[in-house]
């Protein structure tokens, strides 16, 4: 399967699941270029991704992360890309 670039916007509105989030970010770590985190005044906070691997992969980790309380993501590819 070809890899893919990406990105994924995590929006944190509850901390009960953040926890369960940095266990399956931690997981998928091989997948993850980029990450930056930013707190917000309103007690929400931001994780920004940015994604190497396969639609199979950036999948997986993004339909874990969208089935936690509290939690919602967005995601976006971009077309396939040249292995190194």
């Amino acid at each position: 399967m070809e890899k893919r670039i990406g990105s994924a916007i995590i929006l944190i509105q509850t901390r009960e699941s953040v926890q369960d989030l940095n266990e399956i970010i931690s997981k998928h770590s091989g997948i993850i270029i980029g990450r930056q985190g930013l707190p917000r005044s309103n007690g929400e906070s931001i994780i920004s991704l940015v994604l190497e691997g396969t639609t199979d992969q950036i999948g997986s980790l993004t339909g874990q992360l969208g089935r936690l309380s509290g939690i919602q993501i967005k995601s976006v590819l971009l077309k396939n890309i040249k292995d190194e």
